[in-house]
């Protein structure tokens, strides 16, 4: 092989809050040198782990890459814009945010992406994996920086909106979360088209 063509990075993609009432869609970008995976090997799909462990994953992701040995960003796409562009335009646009943000080379880097996920056609070397948060570690590491990433922030509008609850559930369906937008309408974090039914 060519040695302009050598794999040297990995990256994970993944998504969290496509099913939410409220709040953004994020996606988390996870890029890690080749030599440097020993680091994830504790990275899996973050649905499947405890708040505590998620949070510590982080706080070790968030060390490692102030020392250079991994990159990572989580691009959010707000509630306008899922009610504007649709969800699946706004997971689109994020991927592609995320990976220039990152500046990863579409020679040098493999993608891997969970689910139905698709990266732009000029990465050459990605590869989609159904649930892949659970097999392929660079996608676990992604959906674990995204889901803090998201959570921490529907903790802090919990606070801007306290009528909703949004700590706890963090913008998806719940029965209490469904009353609370029948009791006091919706704000602005709230998917419009999402929760018409709701609303009668």
């Amino acid at each position: 092989m060519n040695k302009k063509h050598k794999i040297r990075y990995y990256v994970g993609i993944d998504e969290v809050g496509r099913g939410p009432l409220a709040g953004p869609v994020s996606v988390g970008v996870f890029c890690i040198p080749v030599d440097n995976l020993s680091y994830i090997d504790t990275a899996t799909d973050s649905k499947q782990t405890t708040l505590k462990a998620r949070d510590d994953f982080y706080k070790t992701m968030l060390s490692l890459r102030r020392d250079g040995i991994c990159s990572f960003t989580v691009v959010h796409k707000t509630a306008k814009q899922i009610d504007k562009l649709g969800i699946s335009r706004c997971i689109k646009d994020a991927i592609a945010t995320g990976l220039a943000q990152l500046s990863v080379d579409p020679i040098s880097t493999q993608i891997f992406l969970d689910g139905l996920l698709y990266a732009p056609a000029e990465y050459i070397h990605q590869r989609t994996i159904i649930k892949g948060d659970s097999i392929e570690k660079t996608i676990g590491a992604a959906s674990i920086v995204a889901k803090v990433t998201r959570d921490r922030y529907m903790v802090r509008m919990s606070k801007t909106y306290p009528d909703y609850g949004f700590e706890a559930h963090k913008g998806y369906g719940t029965e209490t979360h469904r009353k609370a937008i029948k009791r006091s309408g919706i704000c602005p974090l709230h998917r419009a088209k999402w929760v018409r039914n709701i609303l009668g």
